[in-house]
């Protein structure tokens, strides 16, 4: 297919991925094709999935995939409008209920003391995204930051078992909500976490994105593999894809990456979701092993931005 046919396939997908290719890739902001995010599609279905105590799932952790934190995650994602009444209220009664004593939230109501840095990453980007009150977001902020490991990036192990290395899976996550937190004009500690930032990237791209720092060996091959939803786990693809959400510039270190994200494009110009997370999950958005619009959509803005053909 020539790039033109590929927009016109991409256009044929649900409305989420419509609204996000009319802005990322042809430039044209279509709020009024947002709006049908919460009616139509992928983005109705998630939120008709609710329960009638507030949650999604059991609760705000579990089942993992179908769980209030995970839904809410999928929702910002899918790019849901940010006014949404039903998912700001959801936000504020995890605010109420689910606060850890470090400040960040917890996981369930036998973890009141310490939260996990991961999860708090993905709270902050879906809060932040749908516009909650910074206050409220503050100590969240406040325990992200106590967490910063010596070498710039954050490893939810370090509460657990003692990590003495930061993860490429919590580090994405906490810039991501680091941000987002930005994206929605937040000030509270914004030279520190403009500090957090800037090492976190360089944490990622001091491993080439994927490869050993000591051993220049290929970390995990699933950080290879092409997933959607990415769920907690780290990718090279979730990692360029939040770089040019960040607006970062080009880096020879990407080049590694790059370089295989494109050898892994069909002959047709689509990318595949090559794999898909173990658990249950509301609905299924792409099969697995099959061209995905999503994974698609999200080479195209990554080629896009860094003007790469």
């Amino acid at each position: 297919m020539t790039k033109e046919q590929i927009i016109e396939w991409l256009l044929e997908g649900d409305v989420s991925i419509q609204y996000q290719v009319w802005r990322d890739l042809i430039g044209i902001e279509k709020k009024k094709l947002q709006d049908k995010i919460a009616i139509e599609g992928w983005g109705n279905k998630f939120l008709s999935k609710r329960n009638s105590n507030g949650h999604w799932g059991d609760r705000f952790y579990q089942p993992k995939w179908i769980s209030t934190h995970y839904t809410l995650l999928d929702l910002r994602n899918i790019n849901l409008p940010t006014k949404n009444k039903i998912v700001k209220e959801t936000i504020s009664f995890v605010f109420k209920n689910e606060k850890a004593d470090d400040g960040g939230i917890r996981l369930g109501p036998s973890t009141s003391e310490h939260s996990d840095v991961c999860v708090n990453g993905m709270f902050l980007n879906y809060a932040s995204y749908f516009n909650s009150p910074e206050k409220e977001l503050q100590s969240i902020i406040d325990s992200i930051l106590a967490e910063i490991m010596p070498d710039g990036g954050f490893n939810c192990r370090t509460t657990r078992s003692g990590a003495k290395h930061s993860s490429l899976h919590s580090t994405i996550s906490v810039l991501e909500g680091f941000t987002e937190f930005q994206k929605a004009g937040y000030t509270y500690r914004k030279k520190e976490i403009a500090e957090a930032l800037r090492t976190g990237v360089e944490f990622i791209l001091m491993h080439r994105l994927f490869l050993s720092d000591r051993t220049g060996l290929l970390i995990h091959k699933n950080f290879l593999k092409l997933t959607y939803p990415c769920r907690w786990y780290y990718d090279i693809l979730r990692a360029m894809d939040y770089f040019q959400y960040a607006g970062i510039h080009w880096d020879e270190r990407m080049s590694d990456a790059m370089s295989y994200l494109k050898s892994k494009q069909n002959k047709d110009g689509t990318w595949n979701v090559q794999a898909s997370h173990s658990g249950q999950v509301h609905f299924v958005m792409e099969k697995a092993g099959k061209p995905s619009r999503w994974n698609t959509l999200r080479m195209l803005r990554i080629l896009k931005h860094f003007k790469v053909e």
